[in-house]
This record gives structure tokens, C-alpha cells and sequence, in this order.
């Protein structure tokens, strides 16, 4: 076994196969759809401090955005200086994409152990791999409202791509103005590509995702993330 595929199982996927069927075996009551949305808030509330700079600056590049069309007015026949001021702009607000790039790609990692999960953990029952203080479970019930979340579905990818939709359309009404027909297209095609893809994989990651969702759309209602009045303040 290579030291990746060491670290890989060790230190990722069987700590995560451990905490969802322990996570199955109590809080969950024995629903593995239910194990998976508790799984997913843990790792969310885990997660909160990129979530805070992640969000932060979210709305600081809104803020920057306005500032960056009155530099292009400006200084419009000079490219070198008005990239000049613009990295002078995010550096002043503190604009970094790091933190929404890291969430992403822990997500997207837990995603990927999701899947070894269910092709390998719950397919074929390979539960060896779990700690001495893990329960054994005799039935691992992947029934979720009468959908078996280790297989395909349609309804769950067409919701989150749903819920996308929503989101994108309301975020761009917010920001109407300058608004491009390649905006548009991505409100449209995203969501579609979206569906698409989540409706070849099992629904696990549909509702991985919709939970996840859903963890941040209740932080932006309780104004998770810091507020434009702070930026202007600056």
C-alpha cells in the first residue's frame, strides 16, 4: 500500500465511516439519511471559522466591485495603473478567495469519501474497519422516506438544482445592474449541470448537499458573516 493510500484511509475515510455509523447507531436512530445530515452539520460547525472569512469576504467583494467600476471610469486608457489600484483595492479590504476555496475543497473531499463510503462501506457490508468501540450494526437501513439514498434518483439532484436556481436568481437581483448575458446563462446552466451530474451519482450527495446548503442559508439569515457597514467604515 502507497503512504497515500495509507493516509487516505487511516487519517480520512475510515474516521469519517466510523462517524457516520456511530453517528447511525445513536443520534440517527438508526437512519443512515439521517446519520449523513448529522454528519454534515458536524462537519459545517467544524468548518465555521473559514465559513466566517469565507462569508466576510464575500461581502467585501461585493463592496470592492462598485469601488473596482468607478477605477475602470478612471482610469479606463490606463490598464497597468488601474490593475495597479485594484490590487491596492483588495488589499485594503482584505479580499482573499482562500477561505471559500479551502471549504469548497474540504466539501468536496467529504463528498469523495462519501461515495468510497457507499460503494465499498455499505454496498457490500465491509464493516471490519470499524473501531473497538463502534458498534457492529446487524442492517444498515439506507431508506430515506422511501428513497434508498445509496442509489440514483431524480427528484433529489432536480431539488438542489432548484434551490441553486433560487439562489443564484436572487443574489443577481440584488445586483442587477451590469448584469451580462453570460450571467445569465449561468444562472440557468449551472443548476442544469448541477442536476445532471447529481443524478449520476447515488443521492447521498444530494442530500450532503442540500444540507449544506441549507447550514448556510441559516447563517446568512442570523447575518453570518459581517456587515457592508463595516466595510464602508473602513
Amino acid at each position: 500500500m502507497s503512504f497515500l493510500a495509507y493516509f487516505w484511509n487511516t487519517f480520512l475515510y475510515i474516521p469519517l465511516f466510523n462517524a457516520l455509523i456511530w453517528l447511525y447507531n445513536g443520534y440517527a436512530n438508526e437512519n443512515l439519511g439521517y446519520a449523513v445530515i448529522y454528519l454534515t452539520i458536524v462537519l459545517r460547525f467544524l468548518l465555521l471559522p473559514l465559513s466566517f472569512v469565507s462569508a466576510r469576504s464575500h461581502t467585501r467583494y461585493q463592496f470592492v466591485e462598485k469601488k473596482f467600476a468607478e477605477l475602470k471610469k478612471s482610469y479606463k486608457e490606463d490598464t497597468v495603473k488601474l490593475k495597479e489600484e485594484a490590487r491596492k483595492l483588495m488589499k485594503k479590504y482584505k479580499v482573499s478567495p482562500w477561505a471559500k476555496g479551502l471549504l469548497l475543497f474540504i466539501q468536496g473531499l467529504v463528498l469523495v469519501l462519501l461515495y468510497q463510503v457507499f460503494i465499498h462501506g455499505i454496498t457490500y457490508s465491509k464493516l471490519n474497519v470499524l473501531y473497538p468501540g463502534i458498534a457492529r450494526p446487524e442492517l444498515i437501513n439506507t431508506d430515506f422516506y422511501g428513497f434508498d439514498i445509496g442509489q440514483h434518483s431524480v427528484l433529489w439532484p432536480a431539488i438542489v438544482g432548484l434551490v441553486l436556481f433560487l439562489e443564484i436568481y436572487i443574489d443577481q437581483r440584488r445586483h442587477k445592474e451590469g448584469l451580462t448575458t453570460n450571467d445569465y446563462l449561468y444562472a440557468i446552466l449551472f443548476p442544469l449541470m448541477s442536476v445532471f451530474l447529481l443524478w449520476l451519482l447515488p443521492m447521498v450527495k444530494s442530500l450532503f448537499i442540500l444540507t449544506s446548503l441549507a447550514f448556510s442559508y441559516i447563517l446568512g439569515i442570523i447575518g453570518f458573516g459581517g456587515k457592508s457597514q463595516d466595510i464602508k467604515a473602513k
